[in-house]
């Protein structure tokens, strides 16, 4: 009953009934006779000509997507499943196709890409870094060529006659900020000898891969094109030595004080400063000026707000790192090196001053465009992602783009555990070492989440040091000492010493006080705690390898993220970093020396996470295996006040008082304080 009243009520269900009678059904009932064509090439010609005599892409849907599957059949060893038609049909719509991780949606392009090249006006496929570009074009090639289809890819160091001829061609696989950019570059163009895209249909159809990221998180990121300015200035030194003299103050608070202490405050959701009268005189003085915010020290005075701004609000291996004596921007929505990319209004120079690198020249705007008008310059638009549906509305009102929720292949059999709230921060990551320790132990892999480079290496070091994980197992000590100061006897007496050498100790050495402990109550909790205590320690003693994916080693992200399902493999990556890249339970065949089929645990520390990047990590605790026992888990863990509300963490935008952490955990772990 409840299943028809979702049918009939629930707008996707019917949708994907739609999809099932009207695609599903004629795909199937031709791949029997499409199995009996020898040459694929030829009959793909005949729906061009059909196209071009008159024929709508929707009437030639169904032998477009059955010769794209047996294309995939005879040249990949893939057989499109009738999910993943839904998922093509999606595409062809003009429509975002949420997918969970795993369902194969790069195999699912080819189907509205083969479908939408018989226009001959040319299919992007939009993707978000050069490695997926690259991949996708030489896993995917084979499929469209066995169509009669040509294939180009554009990579960041591709020059204008490769991009041109790459353009040229049926499908075209390309990052966003290479089209973009190239785009930026047409409209410059003094002569149409310095085109690269189409000069016909230059944005006629693109699908979009991770469409959530490049659509919502990064739709208002300005692609720029700038040039040199007349001059560069040295004046951003003085003003960092400057802003190391002033003082972060207070702000003024009714009912607490009438104004601001300091010589400067900072509003850290708007990310910006405000002088005190205070910090006012103080900054004159320095500068040996009078009237800061006169007409003719505005400029000086705007250098120093953005020295201050460097010197608060941009931190080092979080919102960027300095590598080979150039500041490089890290994306905080993917955690990725964005070279070449730079803070405007001289921010950047802020930075560079800040840490004592060569200061380049500021340039000024050329050309700009941000994604979100981009796009939508497209004749046509879709997008798969994994996480997609929690934006619709925001899809719908700005690209006029629906989403659609496409089943799984097989039923989901992933667990999701209840989060779990630490008050402190030190907490929380002696909970994610100990949650590391006992899925290590038991042979799962783990795959840890971080926000910051910053905090995955914090990670990494307390899996390296196991003196650091000393003052967790001391605050059990204590905690089991207090639970336990009414018991008494000799045999407690025993214990009692044995506890004074906390570093020591082992898990053979409690065993035998098991019986002591009640089997309920605070001394059964503090004496579990003890032993989990212990025992993480004594893991922590002998090692618990494992690999750290952030910016700093961005040239291995795809080859680490890969392993990153083998068994006993611990790997901790920032934010989305991999993000497209396929974990396989066991490794990739090149690294298997036998199958380790184990659940996967997923774990993470993160904060300031949107809604789509948290459902993306979700996802990576469950891709296809061969079998029910590699189904995946996870567990978040969050620090945060009580009185904080945990809506908080939510927002795509503010960092509030919470941080997350997502983990695979036995349900039986309980929230702790």
């Amino acid at each position: 009953m409840l299943g028809l009243l979702r049918r009939l009520f629930d707008n996707n269900e019917r949708e994907i009934a739609r999809y099932y009678k009207q695609v599903v059904e004629p795909v199937n009932r031709l791949e029997a006779e499409v199995e009996k064509l020898p040459d694929l090439a030829a009959a793909y010609r005949e729906l061009k000509e059909k196209y071009e005599k008159g024929a709508s892409l929707d009437e030639l849907l169904p032998m477009a997507f059955a010769l794209t599957r047996e294309s995939a059949k005879r040249y990949l060893g893939m057989r499109h499943f009738d999910v993943q038609l839904i998922g093509g049909a999606v595409l062809h719509e003009g429509k975002i196709a949420e997918m969970k991780t795993g369902e194969g949606k790069t195999l699912v392009a080819t189907l509205a890409v083969a479908l939408n090249a018989l226009t001959g006006k040319g299919v992007h496929v939009v993707t978000v870094n050069d490695y997926l570009a690259r991949r996708d074009a030489e896993w995917m090639g084979p499929v469209y060529r066995g169509l009669g289809l040509s294939v180009g890819v554009i990579q960041h160091a591709s020059t204008p006659a490769e991009r041109r001829k790459a353009y040229l061609c049926d499908v075209t696989y390309v990052t966003n900020a290479e089209l973009g950019f190239d785009y930026l570059r047409d409209n410059m163009a003094i002569s149409p000898d310095q085109l690269v895209l189409r000069h016909d249909t230059p944005l006629h159809y693109a699908i979009i891969d991770e469409v959530d990221s490049i659509l919502i998180d990064e739709a208002r990121t300005p692609l720029i094109i700038s040039g040199p300015a007349e001059k560069a200035t040295d004046l951003y030194y003085k003003m960092a030595e400057i802003a190391k003299k002033l003082e972060r103050g207070l702000p003024a608070e009714p009912g607490v004080r009438k104004e601001p202490t300091g010589d400067y405050t900072i509003e850290e959701k708007n990310r910006s400063v405000h002088l005190t009268l205070q910090g006012i005189a103080k900054a004159e003085k320095l500068l040996g000026i009078e009237g800061l915010f006169s007409p003719e020290n505005m400029e000086l005075a705007h250098m120093l707000i953005q020295a201050i701004r460097a010197k608060e609000l941009y931190h080092r291996d979080r919102d960027y790192i300095v590598q080979d004596g150039q500041v490089i921007i890290v994306d905080e929505f993917t955690g990725r090196l964005m070279p070449g990319r730079r803070y405007g209004e001289g921010l950047h120079q802020a930075i560079e001053a800040k840490e004592g690198v060569k200061i380049e020249r500021e340039n000024q705007t050329l050309a700009t465009i941000t994604y979100q008008n981009f796009f939508r310059l497209y004749e046509k638009r879709a997008g798969m992602t994994g996480t997609a549906k929690t934006e619709e509305k925001e899809f719908q009102e700005i690209y006029g783009m629906d989403v659609v929720v496409v089943p799984t292949n097989r039923p989901m059999i992933r667990k999701d555990f209840p989060d779990v709230v630490y008050r402190t921060e030190k907490g929380k990551f002696y909970a994610v070492v100990e949650e590391i320790a006992e899925k290590y132990e038991r042979g799962q892999p783990v795959l840890v989440g971080t926000i910051s480079i910053e905090k995955s290496e914090r990670l990494s070091q307390m899996l390296k040091e196991p003196r650091l994980y000393l003052p967790r197992l001391e605050m059990r000590l204590e905690l089991f000492k207090k639970a336990s100061q009414k018991q008494q006897g000799p045999e407690w007496e025993r214990l009692r010493k044995l506890l004074e050498r906390p570093a020591q100790l082992k898990d053979e050495d409690l065993a035998p006080f098991e019986g002591l402990i009640p089997p309920k109550g605070n001394l059964r909790t503090a004496w579990e705690g003890l032993k989990r205590a212990v025992h993480t320690l004594a893991v922590l003693r002998q090692g618990i390898p494992h690999q750290v994916l952030n910016a700093k080693h961005h040239a291995r992200e795809a080859e680490i993220v890969a392993q990153a399902g083998r068994s006993k493999t611990v790997t901790i990556a920032t934010n989305m970093a991999g993000r497209g890249t396929d974990i396989k339970l066991g490794g990739t065949p090149s690294t298997w020396r036998r199958p380790f089929w184990r659940r996967r645990a997923l774990t993470g520390t993160s904060g300031r996470w949107s809604s789509s990047s948290r459902r993306w990590w979700r996802g990576r605790r469950r891709r296809p295996g061969p079998s029910p026992r590699s189904s995946g888990s996870g567990r978040s863990f969050w620090k945060g006040s009580a009185r904080s509300g945990r809506s908080a963490s939510r927002t795509r935008s503010g960092s509030g008082p919470w941080e997350g952490f997502s983990s695979s955990a036995p349900s039986g772990t309980s929230p702790a304080a």
